[in-house]
């Protein structure tokens, strides 16, 4: 996944912590709209605000999110502690709780990627004809082995930094990029790639 320049690498601990319907729905919703309170929050989502309050500590608990320091008497306001989260699958696949949490939070992801770009779709009528000509969605595919993936992915990272450091245009708005670099033909194993797992069975005890 590409990184942002203040990108949090997801450790074990934080995304078991993060798998979780309301969390990934806090810390998305802080990134979208900045600091709020427990409140704030939980009206928006429509929690109560208990149950908010609870899940923002257990994200600052792995660095997440933070107190701002800001709030007013017992208002904590939150701020999300950074712009993105990464991770390495190989790095989280060593602890099977980590590597179960993450396949939901990919899954978690894609639904709600399905559910955004279905709202845009019921209403791009109503924006104007530029906005709805620049919009849209559109795929491609490349031969390329893993480093030169990773190399691909970084370049297009560095073309959306250099848009996110740039001044705001007139008529600008914000625009949500989603990508998914993964193999044409997932059922096509590489040479060798279930080799391991078949010589442990065949092992003798």
């Amino acid at each position: 996944m590409p990184a942002s320049q203040d990108d949090f690498r997801l450790t074990p601990e934080a995304v078991k912590v993060l798998a979780h319907p309301l969390r990934s729905r806090l810390l998305g919703t802080l990134r979208r709209g900045g600091p709020a309170t427990a409140t704030t929050l939980a009206t928006t989502l429509s929690t109560n605000s208990g149950a908010t309050s609870y899940h923002l500590r257990k994200l600052e608990s792995v660095g997440l999110v933070a107190d701002t320091g800001e709030g007013a008497g017992k208002q904590r306001l939150w701020r999300a502690a950074t712009s993105s989260h990464s991770w390495e699958r190989t790095e989280l696949a060593q602890d099977e709780d980590a590597a179960t949490a993450l396949g939901w939070l990919e899954r978690d992801y894609l639904r709600l990627f399905s559910n955004d770009f279905g709202h845009w779709l019921d209403v791009a009528e109503a924006w104007p004809g530029e906005w709805q000509d620049a919009a849209g969605m559109g795929d491609t595919w490349v031969t390329v082995n893993p480093e030169q993936l990773r190399k691909l992915r970084r370049e297009l990272d560095a073309v959306f930094e250099r848009y996110r450091d740039a001044e705001p245009a007139p008529g600008a708005r914000r625009v949500t990029f989603w990508q998914a670099a993964y193999p044409l033909d997932p059922d096509e194993l590489p040479d060798g790639a279930g080799d391991a797992g078949e010589d442990d069975e065949a092992e003798p005890s």
